[in-house]
C-alpha cells in the first residue's frame, strides 16, 4: 500500500496523512492516532527516499577516510565503525564510509557537502591545524571530530585523554626504574601524536630526565614504519631501556623488530603500546595503554552527531574519555 491508497482509505488528503505520519504538530492528536492505526492495520511503510526528499534529509551519516592498507585489519577501527553503524541502524538510518586518497580529502568533503549526500560527518584522525574542520564550520555542516584540533571556534568532538594516557605509561616505566625511555610517534601533524609527545617530554622533565633526541622517532603509523623505527632504536648507543609506541598499528611492527633481533622483551628492553594488541599479536601479553570499548565510543559519537543535527550547541558536545593502563609481560626493570 502506498500513501495515496492509505489517504483514499481514510478519506483524507495525502498531505494530511503524510503530516500525521511524520509527526507534524499542526495535525491534532485524534487524527494522528487514526492515521497511525490505519497504517499499522494496512501494513503501510513509508518510502524512505520520498520521505527524505520531503523533509530535506537523507537519514545517512558518514565518514570520509583516507584508508591505509592496515586499516581494514585494524580491530579498533572496525569496532568503532561497528558501533556507529549499529547505533544508526537502530534508528532506521545508515552509515557510509567514503574511501579517498589523502591528497583529495578536502575536495571530497566539499563534494559531499554541496550535494547534501549525508546529514552529518565524523571527522577522524584530526590534525593540529585541520582544514576539513575549518571548512565544515564555515559552511555550518553538522560534524563530530574524532579527536581535537587547535581552533578557537567551538565544535563538537570526542577524544581520549592523550596526556593522561602517556602519564600512565611513563609512571609505570619510571616506577620500574627506567630512565632511558624512547618514543615512537605517529606523524606529528596529527593532533593525538603531538599531544602524546608533549606529555612524554613533560613527564621526562618532571622526573628530572632529558630525552635523547635519537630516541624520539616520528612518522611511525603502520607495521613497516614501526619495525624500522624500532630498528633505529636498537642501533643507538646506548640503547633505550624502554620504549613507548603511541599507536597500535606501528606497535605490531615494533614488537616484531624486537623479536626478530632476539631481544628478550621485558628484560632487555621494555615496551608499552598505545592501543589493544590482543587481536594482532596473539600469545604475547603486551603492556598497553588501552582505549576502552571502541564500539561504545562509536555509538557515543553518533549520539552526539544526531544531537548536533537536531540543534544542540556544539560546545555542549565535547566528550573526553579516560584511557587505562593494562599491565602485561613486556615491562620489567632495566637489565
Amino acid at each position: 500500500m502506498n500513501l495515496k491508497s492509505l489517504a483514499n482509505l481514510l478519506g483524507m488528503s495525502k498531505t494530511t496523512v503524510s503530516r500525521a505520519l511524520n509527526g507534524y504538530p499542526e495535525v491534532n492528536a485524534m487524527t494522528r492516532e487514526r492515521v497511525l492505526k490505519a497504517a499499522r492495520e494496512a501494513g503501510y511503510e513509508a518510502n524512505p527516499m520520498a520521505r527524505s526528499l520531503a523533509v530535506g534529509r537523507t537519514n545517512v551519516y558518514g565518514i570520509i577516510y583516507p584508508l591505509l592498507p592496515s586499516d581494514l585489519g585494524d580491530p579498533m577501527f572496525l569496532d568503532t565503525v561497528g558501533g556507529m553503524t549499529e547505533t544508526l541502524e537502530e534508528r532506521k538510518m545508515n552509515f557510509i564510509i567514503g574511501p579517498v586518497s589523502a591528497g583529495n580529502e578536502l575536495a571530497a568533503y566539499e563534494q559531499i557537502v554541496r550535494g547534501r549526500r549525508v546529514d552529518g560527518l565524523v571527522v577522524s584522525r584530526t590534525q593540529l591545524v585541520d582544514e576539513r574542520i575549518a571548512y565544515l564550520l564555515k559552511v555550518r555542516f553538522p560534524f563530530v571530530a574524532h579527536g581535537r584540533t587547535k581552533l578557537d571556534a567551538p565544535y563538537a568532538w570526542f577524544d581520549y585523554d592523550n596526556d593522561a594516557g602517556i602519564r600512565l605509561a611513563m609512571q609505570h616505566l619510571l616506577s620500574h626504574g627506567h630512565q632511558r625511555i624512547a618514543l615512537l610517534s605517529a606523524p606529528l601533524d596529527m593532533n593525538f601524536a603531538c599531544q602524546r609527545k608533549e606529555g612524554f617530554i613533560a613527564c621526562m622533565a618532571e622526573a628530572g630526565l632529558t630525552p635523547d633526541p635519537r630516541h624520539m622517532i616520528p612518522n611511525t603509523m603502520d607495521r613497516r614504519s614501526g619495525y624500522q623505527g624500532m630498528q633505529q632504536l636498537l642501533e643507538c648507543s646506548p640503547r633505550p631501556t624502554a620504549v613507548i609506541v603511541d599507536n597500535h598499528l606501528s606497535g605490531v611492527g615494533a614488537m616484531r623488530a624486537l623479536l626478530d633481533a632476539g631481544v628478550e622483551v621485558g628484560k632487555d628492553i621494555s615496551i608499552i603500546v598505545w592501543g589493544s594488541m590482543a587481536d594482532t599479536l596473539a600469545g604475547i601479553d603486551v603492556t598497553t595503554v588501552d582505549q576502552p570499548d571502541p564500539r561504545a565510543a562509536g555509538a557515543k559519537m553518533i549520539d552526539m552527531l544526531l544531537a548536533l543535527a537536531g540543534g544542540a550547541a556544539p560546545e555542549t558536545l565535547q566528550v573526553l574519555w579516560q584511557p587505562v593502563l593494562v599491565p602485561g609481560a613486556t615491562v620489567g626493570r632495566p637489565g
